[in-house]
């Protein structure tokens, strides 16, 4: 019994608030401690900078366009982009050209019927600047728009 009357003697000693004061940190951080948050962030740093130069290389992404350097050398028949048809259901045809509407979409498909049969696009699959000025058909999803009458984002893309 006498040691739970001196625990709680000593209990109520100590203050329930400890004060941090510059002691403390100076403690939490030494010179090895600081040395290793530096090579862990030199490390991350790096293998995210080879990590992204590789998924951009060989994902066929916007950074490659699948080989493609310019819309002149882009034949007719080709196909790039995503093979999956069940998220890039909707489809659309007509001639691409640069520009959205009220910032929706940073290109359009021009197609018959006038500005309100325009198609505004965005693609984080394929570079659409390639493709400008050609007829092309495209395959995406649509998504929610405030100004554009359709917009949505591309997913593959054949040059017709």
């Amino acid at each position: 019994m006498d040691k739970q009357v001196e625990e709680k003697e000593k209990m109520q000693d100590k203050p329930l608030i400890h004060d941090f004061n510059k002691e403390n940190l100076k403690s939490a951080f030494t010179p090895k401690v600081i040395t290793l948050l530096l090579i862990v962030v030199l490390v991350g740093v790096i293998s995210g900078y080879f990590i992204s130069n590789k998924n951009s290389a060989s994902t066929g992404g916007p950074a490659s366009a699948g080989g493609i350097s310019n819309s002149s050398s882009v034949a007719k028949g080709t196909i790039l982009g995503s093979n999956d048809t069940k998220t890039f259901k909707d489809t659309a045809e007509g001639t691409l050209q640069v520009g959205g509407i009220d910032g929706e979409g940073a290109f359009h498909l021009v197609r018959p019927g006038g500005d309100s049969q325009n198609v505004y696009m965005t693609s984080g699959t394929v570079d659409l600047s390639k493709f400008v000025g050609k007829k092309i058909k495209v395959w995406g999803q649509t998504q929610a728009a405030q100004h554009a009458g359709w917009l949505m984002d591309v997913g593959r893309i054949e040059v017709e």
